[in-house]
């Protein structure tokens, strides 16, 4: 039996992942995902399901814990969660956000620049510019409907601001990384978000584990997508 955990990015939401949840309940998963509450959702703890859960066809064989977690996501799940999982997908994810040098110091920079448009009438205008990004290269348009975009509330302001510091502090693996399990890292090699060098760091960060590396020349950051989903499958199926 498997069991899958999803967790989004900073400014992303659980609705994100429901073609994906599809999917793999109608394969037999049992699907769990988590929710920050950035915008209106009542927040979702990470965590995996006690007691035995079927959807779909029946499955046999021990219990997969398998973690999906897309771009900071990584940096949101606890130790608790994180020790138990064994198999992880990492989509547009990082070990260190800012990088050194330069193009560091820009990232400070733009990350400052969001941190000061919250809570202010530049609030909305800033999360589109970053979700622009996310998507890019395609349109915003182009993703499921981000309910960010309808207003935040206080608490899910203040949790969005906690998550932007944690964008610039992160420097290393979290605490509780299972580091004997299999991963897949999904890469995209026209991502706008995440800079090239923060990309590689992760996969020198992963050099002693069983890794598996997808990087695709025509993705972006936006990586919760129905091609990803596809490579993704493989992969579980191969494990």
């Amino acid at each position: 039996m498997m069991q899958i955990l999803a967790m989004h990015g900073w400014a992303g939401h659980a609705g994100a992942w429901s073609h994906w949840r599809k999917h793999f309940e109608q394969g037999g998963a049992t699907w769990n995902v988590a929710e920050r509450g950035y915008g209106s959702e009542k927040p979702i703890p990470p965590a995996w399901t006690t007691g035995p859960k079927r959807n779909g066809p029946e499955r046999t064989g021990p219990e997969r814990n398998v973690l999906i977690v897309h771009s900071l996501g990584l940096h949101l799940l606890p130790a608790s969660v994180l020790e138990k999982a064994s198999a992880v997908v990492l989509l547009g994810s990082f070990t260190r956000f800012v990088p050194d040098g330069r193009a560091g110091r820009s990232i400070g920079a733009a990350l400052q620049g969001m941190q000061a448009a919250l809570g202010t009438d530049q609030e909305l205008p800033m999360l589109e510019r970053f979700l622009d990004k996310a998507a890019s290269p395609h349109a915003l348009s182009a993703l499921p409907p981000n309910p960010l975009l309808q207003g935040l509330t206080t608490l899910g302001r203040q949790r969005l601001q906690e998550d932007l510091d944690l964008l610039g502090d992160c420097r290393t693996l979290p605490t509780g990384w299972p580091e004997t399990v299999p991963v897949l890292v999904v890469q995209g090699e026209r991502d706008a978000i995440v800079p090239a060098e923060s990309a590689q760091q992760l996969i020198d960060a992963l050099g002693h584990q069983p890794l598996t590396l997808h990087r695709d020349p025509t993705w972006g950051h936006a990586l919760i997508t129905q091609r990803v989903f596809v490579v993704v499958k493989r992969w579980l199926e191969g494990l």
